[in-house]
């Protein structure tokens, strides 16, 4: 909100400059955007008069003209202002003057006839932006002779206070000033607005149907108005410096009251209307021309301004063209209402409208305002344009307008929180400066009654942020924070995240973050199996659905790095995905990756292989080994929708399924425009997580045992069903498995591979013998040939 420093010294005696004005609102919570002058740095140009025009005798768009600034003799001066005329009091530049940029004005003569000085423009002197179209014209009761930068009080200046959502009582000049007389221990000088007495019996008959929504509307009409009257400069001038364009009468003085005292208002012109007033629901279907002649679809949770023939304005946000106030309007209904801040809070936003109106009415807007800023409104329009007012038509619903709040402090609990005492009388100081009334319960305890303008109190801690920035935050002592130091506890039997992300780093891969949010084309392709929640208020198309895999996400991220000319990417993601309806909601954490492109980064060590399906079961099984279990899991090939068929596995943990990895789908490529293989993997984080708790256990200082097996077995049997069955047969002291050759080719009947097997034997407290180790050996060839028909190729021993 913008406001005129000399506009706040009306309101209550200030010292301060601008400057120090800006710091002290923001030091206070409310922060200035900007200080700004209100006109250009000029000297020397007076209030003058037209007394006569003559045509310039050599050039046909000047004019000579002899103009009066309060000297003994007229000056003549060379304009070509096409609006210039007779008796106009005007802005003159005298010779010597300095207008903005430095430019001085001295005699000169144009076309052979002398000129005196300059006629200006607003935009010569700075007050306007962009370019005037003629001469500026005054008042006529303006005083010839009189400086214009001191008649119009232009040494002033325009603070831009940016205010947080919860402070919409600081929208307004009674606001702001309010707040400064709180700040400086001063007395606000409020304009005196008495009750301006009906003098016709003419009412617009007004009903409310949305009470909920609208709690309070007033209206009254005044007749016979002429809006053809001109907006009193100092009203345009403290308009134009809250960066408000001035229209006419009508529409400045609703404008005017709204900065003044911060209530929205609007006015119909009564000819228009039809019949009677509503406000209610916007129905199915309607539509409304707004005053900017945009055409727009009504929202059936649309608060309406109607008459008998439908919508006439949005209620709180812009009025409707049907019914504006134009040249030809002599009587007009005042309205000033209270709406509840969430029957306007995003309304204008979905039309694509943002209006002073909406942005007060969405903050809230003091519910005890709506008559007197209705009779502001009549007497300064009566004092403008004339008229005769009617009677104030009423409709208020007790029930749904605000409360008042009632708040108990304690003065214990403000040292406590603030970390330094605020003593008693100071306490009651400030919150009755701000407005507060207080009922003291006991020593050190208030029952505070809360403001109607103050919708942000609500509890004691609203009270106690209060004193803190009325008192001054620069005030209170500085103190170190105190704190017991307690050691993190680790759980060693569960991983911690950072060192899977190093894990990962380490091998190569770099973290993403993705949006939690996919669209339904994505779900639809890439988790066909699995029901995800939708949105019931999306973002945009592409947000609407929530993820129940981090693929969707991963994937993209692929395609906008592929599509940078990066050929070698490594991503992966730990986040949350989302699986059932609302009613079943599951959510979980998963860890998954995704890689394509070549196996080793670029180099002349490095060769050109493309990754493969083991190159991601590798780097999976890695992580899996951070855990020290990794008998606890297995990898069991498998069909899903999304992956390549054959180049797909399902992981277990303790045989419950918790992921997926493998070759992404050539049609999941192709929808996604991909032209090389990606192969990806999923795992529940929790799983993956798990840790063997460390145990130390003596090492032995006898003889390890190793014997080497190749078995035939058939080319579709599952390595890890013949690795569980050696665990299973091998004892007790079997040390370590270690597959280290599969071979197919000569030798080996086609439809079958050679398995070879390193398996390692040591006791604790003794050497193991031959015997024992044979007899391990031959039950796990034996179990073997007769669960898979395994025969033993050969066989080697180490010791």
């Amino acid at each position: 909100m913008k406001v005129s420093q000399q506009w706040l010294r009306q309101w209550l005696p200030l010292t301060l400059d601008a400057q120090a004005m800006a710091d002290q609102l923001t030091m206070a919570g409310l922060e200035v955007d900007s200080i700004e002058q209100v006109a250009g740095a000029f000297s020397g140009v007076v209030v003058a008069q037209v007394v006569s025009i003559q045509p310039h005798p050599d050039a046909n768009r000047l004019s000579v003209c002899q103009v009066d600034i309060g000297a003994a003799e007229n000056l003549q001066v060379v304009c070509g202002a096409p609006n210039v005329a007779v008796n106009q009091k005007v802005a003159f530049a005298r010779t010597g003057a300095v207008l903005p940029g430095d430019f001085r004005i001295s005699r000169t003569t144009l076309r052979g006839v002398e000129s005196n000085g300059m006629i200006c423009a607003e935009s010569e002197l700075g007050l306007v932006d962009e370019k005037s179209p003629g001469i500026w014209v005054l008042p006529s009761d303006a005083p010839v002779g009189e400086d214009l930068r001191s008649w119009l009080q232009l040494d002033d200046a325009m603070v831009d206070i940016d205010l947080t959502p919860n402070r919409g009582d600081c929208l307004s000049v009674a606001g702001l000033a309010r707040e400064l007389g709180v700040l400086n221990r001063q007395a606000v000088s409020f304009p005196e607005i008495s009750d301006v007495p009906a003098e016709t019996s003419t009412a617009f008959d007004v009903s409310v149907s949305a009470s909920r929504a609208c709690p309070r509307y007033a209206a009254r009409v005044i007749e016979h108005i002429d809006v053809t009257a001109e907006t009193p400069l100092w009203m345009k001038e403290r308009l134009r410096r809250s960066g408000v364009r001035s229209i006419d009468p009508v529409v400045d003085v609703t404008n005017y009251v709204m900065l003044e005292l911060g209530q929205p208002m609007h006015a119909f012109d009564l000819d228009q209307l039809d019949q009677h007033i509503d406000v209610r629901m916007a129905q199915a279907g309607e539509e409304l021309t707004l005053l900017d002649g945009q055409t727009i679809e009504l929202h059936e949770e649309t608060l309406l301004i109607t008459d008998a023939s439908g919508p006439i304005a949005i209620a709180g946000i812009m009025g409707g063209e049907r019914s504006g106030v134009g040249r030809q309007t002599r009587h007009v209904v005042l309205e000033s209402a209270f709406f509840a801040p969430l029957s306007v809070a995003g309304r204008a936003r979905s039309y694509g409208l943002h209006t002073d109106a909406s942005h007060r009415f969405e903050r809230g807007v003091d519910p005890a305002l709506q008559l007197l800023a209705l009779e502001r409104a009549t007497r300064l329009l009566m004092d403008i344009c004339g008229g005769q007012p009617g009677p104030v038509v009423e409709i208020a619903s007790p029930d749904y307008l605000p409360t008042t709040q009632q708040v108990t402090l304690d003065s214990a609990r403000v040292t406590r929180l603030l970390g330094s005492p605020l003593g008693n009388d100071e306490i009651v100081d400030i919150l009755t400066r701000l407005g507060m009334s207080l009922n003291e319960l006991m020593n050190g305890h208030w029952q505070v009654e809360v403001p109607s303008w103050r919708f942000d109190i609500s509890q004691d801690v609203d009270l106690i942020e209060e004193l803190a920035r009325v008192h001054g935050y620069n005030r209170f002592s500085s103190r170190a924070p105190q704190a017991r130091m307690v050691p993190k506890r680790l759980h060693e039997e569960r991983l911690p995240l950072d060192r899977l992300r190093h894990h990962l780093v380490a091998a190569g891969y770099q973290e993403a973050i993705t949006y939690s949010f996919i669209s339904r084309e994505q779900q639809a392709l890439l988790t066909p199996d699995t029901q995800a929640p939708e949105l019931a208020n999306p973002i945009s198309s592409d947000m609407a659905v929530m993820r129940s895999s981090l693929w969707p996400g991963l994937l993209r991220a692929i395609q906008h790095n592929l599509n940078r000319q990066q050929t070698r990417v490594r991503l992966f993601e730990i986040g949350q995905v989302f699986q059932g309806d609302i009613e079943s909601l599951k959510q979980y954490s998963t860890l998954a990756g995704a890689i394509c492109g070549s196996r080793e980064s670029e180099g002349w060590l490095s060769g050109r292989e493309s990754v493969d399906f083991y190159d991601l079961k590798g780097d999976v099984e890695a992580l899996i080994s951070l855990g020290g279990q990794p008998s606890a899991w297995r990898f069991e090939a498998t069909e899903h929708p999304v992956l390549h068929p054959g180049q797909s596995a399902q992981i277990f943990y303790r045989e419950r399924p918790v992921g997926w990895l493998g070759a992404l789908h050539p049609r999941i490529c192709e929808e996604l425009d991909i032209r090389m293989g990606v192969f990806v993997f999923e795992v529940e984080l929790e799983a993956i997580r798990q840790a063997a708790l460390p145990m130390f256990s003596p090492l032995s200082r006898y003889p390890e045992v190793r014997r080497d097996l190749a078995m035939i077995v058939s080319e579709h049997l599952p390595v890890a069903e013949l690795l569980a069955l050696v665990r299973e047969y091998g004892g007790e002291h079997l040390r370590e498995l270690r597959l280290f050759d599969v071979y197919q080719g000569a030798g080996v009947e086609t439809g079958y591979k050679s398995i070879a097997l390193g398996l390692t034997w040591q006791h604790a407290s003794r050497t193991l013998t031959d015997e024992e180790i044979n007899h391990l050996v031959d039950a796990i060839v034996n179990e073997a040939s007769n669960r898979f028909g395994a025969t033993l190729r050969g066989q080697g021993e180490s010791a």
